[in-house]
């Protein structure tokens, strides 16, 4: 027996193939990218209005500032 030379290769159908997989893979990295940059955003906003809070809501802030209606009233 005299096995025949054949090319077998992927033709266009592979390459479209990989071609759509990179693509989808491209809008996929750019989705996730922007959303954890939105999250990372939305965290360090939470973070910075909970810091805020917390200073505003002490009693020793309130008592530096004269604010009576943080805390009982003495007088």
């Amino acid at each position: 027996m005299n096995p025949e030379s054949v090319d077998v290769t992927a033709g266009l159908g592979g390459f479209l193939a990989f071609f759509l997989l990179a693509v989808a893979l491209y809008f996929l990295m750019r989705n996730m990218n922007v959303r954890l940059r939105r999250m990372s955003y939305r965290e360090e906003q939470e973070a910075a209005a909970a810091e805020g809070q917390s200073t505003q809501d002490s009693p020793d802030s309130a008592a530096q500032r004269g604010d009576s209606s943080q805390g009982p009233d003495l007088g």
